[in-house]
């Protein structure tokens, strides 16, 4: 059973410039960091295209470990302490993290809509 921490971005201030300062240093400073973070299993970036109902969310990570217990010898690393000061720097205010993990209460029936990418 993965556990996936899952990192909302929404889009910071100073419009359009603002936005590109923020991504080019997510790609040159903080992906770096994340990278480094023991444990991580998969890394996924992704751009937020479309949004159905009102959201202002530009970027998505998300960053899977093998258990919550990998997942909180990451959060405990220097590289995501580090990773975590540059984001407070280039994105103030703008992440929401949440925890995943995969529920076995729920019946996904005969597997057409399960898996561990469903909805």
């Amino acid at each position: 059973m993965s556990t996936t921490l899952l990192a909302l971005y929404r889009q910071p201030e100073g419009g359009a410039e603002g936005l590109a300062t923020f991504l080019r240093r997510y790609e040159t400073e903080h992906l770096p960091l994340i990278r480094e973070v023991p444990g991580l299993r998969a890394l996924r970036v992704g751009r937020v295209v479309q949004a159905f109902g009102q959201s202002d969310l530009v970027l998505v990570a998300r960053l899977v470990f093998d258990d919550h217990a990998a997942l909180d010898a990451a959060l405990a690393s220097e590289p995501m302490r580090a990773a975590g000061r540059t984001l407070r720097e280039i994105a103030p205010g703008t992440v929401t993290t949440v925890v995943i993990e995969p529920d076995h209460v729920l019946s996904w029936g005969d597997g057409a809509a399960g898996g561990d990418d469903a909805a």
